[in-house]
């Protein structure tokens, strides 16, 4: 009777690697976010990440291309979930409620204080990475507000919206609901305002956007 083998060293080296990236891009967000981009160091991401600095350069090149990584992933997390909500509401029957559903998730995803705190440091490096913040626009708001245009155009088609520009109605409901609270978070640092404030925000928005937009 044959014994069972042994992993192959390939089978395994995949998900260590995995492994070891997720643990830099997490010790990468602790660090940056806490210190600013100055003021982080390879050394203290490895430390944090229990890996070595060899280990570090061999995902990455250097601290720039990391905090590239860092910036594309943590925004990706947030706006993927909201971009296929957004498309979910193309064959919509109950338009109201199904939009302050995806108002209410919208603004919880943008106001993580993760999310929060990596799109100020985004605006603080724009003179040193101006394609960073490119970056962030295209892949969070730009990318949003296409969905939202296309499908708001398609629900105007089916008559339960009333619109000539499918693209600034998408605008307005964005940040007929984000506004508020962002601009609180970001000037006042309200990173964690309460569950209910955002509820109220996304609501309103959703009403003040109906009025403007619905079919009587």
């Amino acid at each position: 009777m044959m014994s069972s083998a042994s992993p192959r060293a390939d089978d395994t080296a995949e998900p260590r690697t995995s492994r070891k990236r997720r643990a830099i891009l997490g010790a990468a967000s602790t660090v940056f976010l806490r210190n600013g981009y100055v003021g982080t160091s390879m050394d203290e991401i490895a430390a944090l990440a229990a890996v070595s600095k060899q280990t570090v350069y061999k995902h990455f090149a250097d601290k720039e291309r990391l905090f590239a990584e860092l910036v594309v992933t943590t925004v990706r997390e947030a706006s993927d979930p909201v971009h296929d909500e957004v498309l979910d509401l193309t064959y919509s029957g109950k338009v109201e409620a199904d939009l302050r559903d995806l108002a209410r998730r919208q603004l919880a995803k943008v106001m993580q204080p993760q999310v929060l705190q990596l799109r100020r440091l985004v605006i603080g490096e724009a003179s040193r990475f101006p394609e960073l913040g490119r970056t962030f626009y295209e892949l969070g708001p730009e990318r949003t507000i296409a969905a939202l245009a296309t499908v708001f155009a398609q629900l105007a088609e089916r008559g339960v919206l009333r619109l000539d520009d499918p693209s600034l109605a998408a605008e307005h409901f964005n940040w007929l609901v984000m506004a508020t609270p962002l601009n609180r978070a970001m000037l006042l640092g309200e990173d964690e305002p309460p569950a209910a404030d955002l509820v109220r925000y996304a609501d309103a928005g959703v009403r003040a956007f109906l009025a403007a937009y619905g079919r009587p």
